[in-house]
C-alpha cells in the first residue's frame, strides 16, 4: 500500500502530467454543471412526456428579428393544416380535452383573459388588447415581420419591437412568438384558447397553439408606418392638377393597397395614391407636396378587394411611399478638376453628418468624402467614400476629428451642431441599426 501512494505521489510531481490531470477534471467538473444546469433549466409542455425531440424545442436561442425564407415557407406549406413547423414536442395539441383542462390553470376561461391583459393596463396609452385570434402556418393572421425566443418573450417586448418598425398590431402566440402587421386577417377564437404563458414572464399570456393575443399599437408613429415594402404616408386631399401632379393611372374595380402599390412600382413612381377605385402615381412636386395632411378618417372607405383595407375615395386620397427611389435629382460625380481647398464636414457622431452629405450632394451634384471609408455607405451610392480623403475630387469631408492636428489638415470647415443627448442617442442607434435603423429594446437594457 504504501509503495502504492509513492508511486502516486512521484506522478502527480511530474508538473505536466500533473497539469493535463487537473485541467482535465476541471473540464469534466464544468461540462457536468453545465449538463444538470441544462436539464433542471429545461422547459416542458404542461402533460407531455420528456423525449429528445421536446428537450430540443424550447431551448432553442433567440435568434433575432427574423424573416421566413421562400424555402422555409414552402416546407411549412406542405405541413397539414394543424401541424407546426418546430418539431414532435408541439403535438400537444392531440391531448384530450380532459388532460388539456389539467393543463390549464384552475382558474377557467373567463380568469385567464384579463390575466393575460393584467401587465397591460398600466400601459393602455401605448397599446391596446383587442382579443384572440386564430392563426395558422399557411396564412398568417399578422403578415408582417416575426421573430421567436423561447426564453425571454414578453408581451412588452413584442410591442416594442413592432412599434419601433412602424406595424399597428403586435401579437404573440405559443408563448413564443412574436408577430407584427397592420390588419389582422383572421376571425375571433374563444379567450379560453390564449392560454399559455410567456416564455420571460409568467405573469402574462402570450396566445396559445394556434391562437394569437393581439394588441393594437396606439403610438405606433403613422409615418413610419409601413405595408409591405411600402411606407404609408397619409391622407391627403386631391391636388387640383391631379393628371398632371400623378400622370399615370388606372381604374381597378378590385382595388387593393398591394395592386396600386405593385402597378407604381412597374410604373417607377415612387408615390402610390389610392382613390377609391382608381390608382395613381407619380413624385412629390410643388402640386402635390405631401405637407397638409387630412384626418385619416376621411380616408376611411374599404377597399373592394380587402375587407380590413382603407382605399381613399375620389377626393382624399391615401398615400403610400413605394420602393422606387427617386431618381430626377440623383446625378451625382466628381468635381471636374482637383479642389483648391479641403473643406471638412466636422461633427460629433450622431450629429446628421450622413444625411447633411445627401442634402448637399443632391443639391450640388457633387460627391461628398470622408475621413474614413464606411463600406455600407459606398453600396448605398455614396461613391467619394472611397476615395482618400486628399483627393480633392468631393466638395467636402466627413469628419469626427477633434485633434488639433487632424483641423489644421483642413482649410475650411462646414460644422454640424446638434443637441448632444439627440446625438448620443442616434449615434446609439446607428450603432445597433444602421444609419437608418433603430437600436432594439434589448439593447437600451445592457449595461
Amino acid at each position: 500500500m504504501a509503495k502504492l501512494l509513492l508511486k502516486l505521489q512521484r506522478y502527480f510531481r511530474r508538473k505536466p502530467v500533473r497539469f493535463f490531470t487537473l485541467l482535465a477534471l476541471y473540464l469534466a467538473a464544468g461540462s457536468l454543471v453545465f449538463l444538470h444546469s441544462g436539464f433542471s433549466g429545461e422547459p416542458t409542455v404542461p402533460g407531455s412526456p420528456r423525449s429528445p425531440a421536446a428537450a430540443e424545442g424550447p431551448g432553442l436561442p433567440y435568434l433575432g428579428v427574423m424573416q421566413l425564407g421562400r424555402g422555409f415557407k414552402a416546407a411549412a406549406a406542405t405541413m397539414p393544416a394543424g401541424a407546426r413547423r418546430h418539431g414532435p414536442w408541439f403535438k400537444s395539441t392531440s391531448k384530450e380535452p380532459s388532460e388539456r383542462g389539467k393543463s390549464r390553470d384552475n382558474g377557467g376561461p373567463r380568469s385567464r383573459a384579463p390575466r393575460g391583459r393584467s401587465g397591460r393596463e398600466k400601459e393602455e396609452d401605448r397599446a391596446r388588447y383587442v382579443g384572440c385570434y386564430e392563426d395558422n402556418t399557411r396564412r398568417r393572421t399578422l403578415r408582417g415581420m416575426s421573430f421567436f425566443d423561447y426564453k425571454k418573450m414578453t408581451v412588452f417586448r413584442c410591442q416594442d419591437n413592432c412599434a419601433e418598425r412602424g406595424y399597428l398590431y403586435a401579437g404573440l402566440e405559443f408563448g413564443a412568438e412574436c408577430y407584427c402587421g397592420h390588419k389582422i386577417q383572421a376571425s375571433n377564437a374563444s379567450e379560453s384558447e390564449c392560454n399559455m404563458e410567456c416564455k420571460g414572464e409568467r405573469s402574462n399570456t402570450c396566445g396559445g397553439i394556434n391562437r394569437l393575443s393581439v394588441y393594437r399599437l396606439e403610438l405606433a408613429q403613422e409615418s413610419a408606418r409601413r405595408y409591405g415594402s411600402a411606407i404609408f404616408r397619409g391622407c391627403f386631399r386631391r391636388p387640383e392638377n391631379v393628371s398632371i401632379a400623378l400622370p399615370a393611372s388606372q381604374l381597378m374595380l378590385n382595388m387593393s393597397v398591394d395592386k396600386c402599390v405593385d402597378f407604381c412600382t412597374e410604373k417607377e413612381f415612387p408615390l402610390a395614391a389610392l382613390a377609391g377605385t382608381t390608382c395613381r402615381c407619380g413624385f412629390p412636386s410643388t402640386l402635390f407636396p405631401l405637407h397638409e395632411r387630412e384626418d385619416e378618417q376621411l380616408c376611411a372607405h374599404k377597399c373592394a378587394a380587402e375587407e380590413f383595407e382603407s382605399c381613399g375615395s375620389a377626393e382624399f386620397l391615401l398615400v403610400y411611399q413605394t420602393q422606387v427611389q427617386d431618381n430626377r435629382c440623383m446625378d451625382r460625380r466628381f468635381l471636374p478638376s482637383r479642389a483648391k481647398q479641403l473643406v471638412a464636414l466636422a461633427s460629433f457622431p450622431g450629429a446628421g453628418n450622413t444625411w447633411a452629405r445627401h442634402l448637399i450632394e443632391l443639391a450640388t451634384g457633387f460627391y461628398t468624402g470622408s475621413y474614413y471609408f464606411d463600406g455600407s455607405l459606398y453600396n448605398k451610392g455614396f461613391k467619394g467614400e472611397r476615395d482618400h480623403w486628399r483627393s480633392g475630387r468631393t466638395i467636402c469631408i466627413k469628419t469626427h476629428e477633434s485633434g488639433q492636428k487632424e483641423i489644421e489638415s483642413f482649410d475650411a470647415a462646414i460644422l454640424l451642431i446638434r443637441n448632444p443627448y439627440k446625438a448620443l442617442m442616434a449615434e446609439f442607434n446607428r450603432k445597433y441599426g444602421g444609419h437608418i435603423g433603430f437600436a432594439a429594446h434589448a439593447h437600451w437594457k445592457g449595461k
